[in-house]
């Protein structure tokens, strides 16, 4: 089966990792690009074509100021993205929570194994004075 292009839907776009790490730059505050590329060390023409994508997909959205280009992400397009994740965060929440309670058990477990002496108790290798 091929492959869908990357500027065919949202989740396709965000499959590339840099594309991922321009979403969350951007989540904090609208940036030029000039701004991004500096941030992230990536090349100009690379953060282009990047924001290209994420536009198409209407991911970013892009103003101009002057001959300033600014972008910023778009929360709305964001949004179903978000859900379909928060169905594998429950998931994940309820694996943590179980690793959680084993983990409290074994510690219960081996806390109650450690040898507590008791100081009331004599013992048969120490000679009392009289």
């Amino acid at each position: 089966m091929a492959r869908a292009s990357t500027t065919s839907d949202a989740f396709n776009a965000v499959a590339e990792p840099r594309r991922r790490e321009i979403l969350s730059y951007l989540a904090n505050a609208e940036r030029p690009v000039g701004e991004i590329v500096t941030a992230l060390g990536l090349e100009q023409p690379s953060v282009s074509k990047h924001l290209r994508v994420l536009r198409d997909v209407g991911l970013v959205r892009m103003r101009c100021q002057g001959r300033q280009k600014l972008y910023r992400t778009n929360a709305e397009a964001i949004r179903p993205l978000h859900a379909w994740a928060g169905t594998f965060e429950r998931y994940w929440q309820h694996q943590l929570n179980r690793v959680k309670e084993l983990a409290e058990a074994a510690v219960r477990q081996a806390s109650s194994n450690l040898y507590t002496p008791d100081l009331n108790s004599k013992d048969p290798n120490v000679k009392e004075k009289k």
